[in-house]
């Protein structure tokens, strides 16, 4: 499993990193800080899930789904989730196959730097 990404500057992203959307969730890709130690990050706001309860399940299936669906993740990305109201009432194969998209659809995904 990789590691989690702690900072707050690090979650910052840009129009021009690449974006999957689903109905449970967002996902954005940007290179990794460290090469070979690609991290990924969770967030679930306030605004979204009013009680931590809720937060916490939104983190909670997310990380089942990535645990899931790794092997589609770039080893030279980072990964920034952000979770969607509609989590709440996801079954769990729902998501994992949501999750399973997104990633394959952000792997085929040219990156800029990878044209150089």
């Amino acid at each position: 499993m990789r590691d989690t990404i702690k900072n707050h500057k690090d979650f910052l992203m840009t129009d021009d990193n690449p974006v999957a959307k689903s109905a449970f969730f967002f996902v954005r890709m940007k290179p990794a800080v460290v090469p070979n130690k690609a991290r990924y990050g969770l967030i679930a706001t306030k605004k979204t899930f009013k009680f931590a309860v809720q937060r916490n399940l939104a983190k909670r299936k997310l990380r089942d789904w990535i645990r899931f669906s790794e092997k589609h993740m770039r080893p030279d990305m980072d990964y920034v989730f952000i979770a969607r109201k509609p989590i709440l009432d996801a079954p769990r194969e729902d998501g994992r196959s949501a999750m399973v998209r997104a990633l394959v659809y952000l792997k085929k995904h040219p990156f800029p730097d990878d044209a150089e």
